[in-house]
């Protein structure tokens, strides 16, 4: 953009509305997109169109009139014009038409002397829909450019709390993995929703130090489950979720892992779509991969394991393939870990088939547990081994620094 010493903000809105655009170039390409997602019928004047303009053009998205720029007559009914021909005469005779048409333009070659300009901008999907970014500082285009960004990385990465001012409305949910408990593995997407929250539902595995700073006006609801002790059932999760958000709130429901890996997360998307309440899901790293990965071991290898599977501990084991070479990962598993070892050798599989438990994975205080199918229900007993854990069993443990 330019560098104009008096510029008031305004925010157009183009949608139905005629934009000329002169010239067919990457430059020229960039505005018509954006104005195209803005709703505006976009008009190209050009002899010739990049491949992203021609797209537009064969998508029957802008009208093109392949010829160089003949006049006033191209921008009759234009409610904006944007210039960009790479010949800086063409380009002084379009604004020069604009003006006279009283038509505002903006002039690529020429952004000290363009009546217009459109500063730098950033698009930011938060909890109520959509952010946008768009700074100015005169005489200083770079500085613009610094600010928006700051901006977008403050929005996006939850450092702005957004809840205060956003007027209480259609309340929401969002059911968000946290993944495996260490705060950098939470997406871009949990902490954007995080920041909006007014309630967050917050498991036993989930990532405690991001809630820890939460402003004090944000309502924490503390759901975890230990083995054996269920203190808030699933039912009354649901109904908490449903609640929160009839009164209006927004709520992020912030799970270990991933929500839809053995989370339970899609009886709860069921509960609030059943009472018309809206609800997003964000996935998370899934600790059934994310932790035998910081224990060096990974679920798939080539050469070694060409899959995996990943079932809970707390049921009877289903019959799955019994080769070394598939990867069967298990949550939930320490207290019933002798009776699934048994099960694995009915079913097939090799009393000698490597497996390592993986205590606390990410924590400081992580500790991989390694032996076979057939002693590592007693070494877990000897080393005191407790959940959280995952178990992995299968070659590819012998890929991991613990293996003997």
């Amino acid at each position: 953009m330019g560098h104009l010493t008096s510029a008031l903000p305004v925010v157009l809105d183009l949608s139905g509305r005629l934009v000329v655009v002169v010239g067919g170039g990457p430059v020229s390409a960039g505005r018509v997109s954006a104005f195209v997602d803005e709703g505006a019928v976009v008009r190209v004047v050009s002899p010739w169109l990049c491949e992203d303009l021609l797209d537009l053009a064969v998508e029957g998205l802008v009208e093109w009139r392949a010829r160089d720029y003949a006049g006033p007559a191209d921008l009759d009914g234009a409610w904006l014009v944007h210039t960009a021909t790479g010949d800086a005469r063409v380009d002084a005779r379009v604004r020069a038409d604009s003006e006279a048409a009283r038509t505002w333009c903006i002039d690529e070659a020429d952004p000290d002397g363009s009546p217009a300009a459109v500063p730098p901008r950033a698009d930011v999907i938060t909890a109520d829909g959509r952010v946008t970014i768009s700074t100015y500082a005169a005489q200083d285009p770079g500085l613009s450019v610094a600010l928006r960004d700051g901006v977008e990385r403050a929005l996006v990465s939850g450092e702005l709390d957004l809840r205060r001012t956003r007027p209480r409305g259609e309340g929401w949910v969002a059911l968000v993995g946290g993944g495996p408990g260490a705060d950098g593995l939470l997406t871009v997407r949990g902490h954007e929703l995080l920041m909006a929250a007014d309630v967050v539902v917050v498991d036993r595995l989930a990532p405690r130090a991001v809630v820890d700073r939460l402003p004090a006006s944000v309502r924490v609801i503390d759901v975890g489950k230990t083995p054996g002790n269920h203190p808030v059932p699933q039912w009354r999760i649901n109904e908490i979720l449903v609640e929160e958000a009839s009164r209006g709130l927004g709520v992020v429901r912030l799970k270990g892992g991933d929500p839809y890996v053995l989370g339970r997360g899609g009886e709860e998307r069921e509960a609030c779509e059943a009472n018309g309440v809206r609800v997003e899901v964000v996935p998370g790293v899934t600790s059934a991969v994310a932790v035998p990965a910081a224990a060096g071991i990974p679920v798939t290898h080539r050469g070694v394991a060409r899959g995996f599977s990943v079932v809970t501990g707390h049921e009877e084991i289903p019959v799955l393939p019994t080769g070394g070479d598939h990867t069967l990962l298990l949550l939930m598993a320490v207290n019933g870990l002798r009776w699934t070892a048994k099960l694995l050798v009915e079913h097939g599989r090799s009393p000698d088939c490597p497996v390592a438990i993986i205590e606390r994975g990410f924590a400081p205080d992580q500790r991989v547990t390694t032996g076979t199918v057939a002693n590592i229900a007693d070494l877990a007993v000897e080393r005191g081994v407790e959940s959280p854990a995952v178990v992995v069993v299968g070659d590819v443990v012998r890929l991991g620094p613990d293996w003997p």
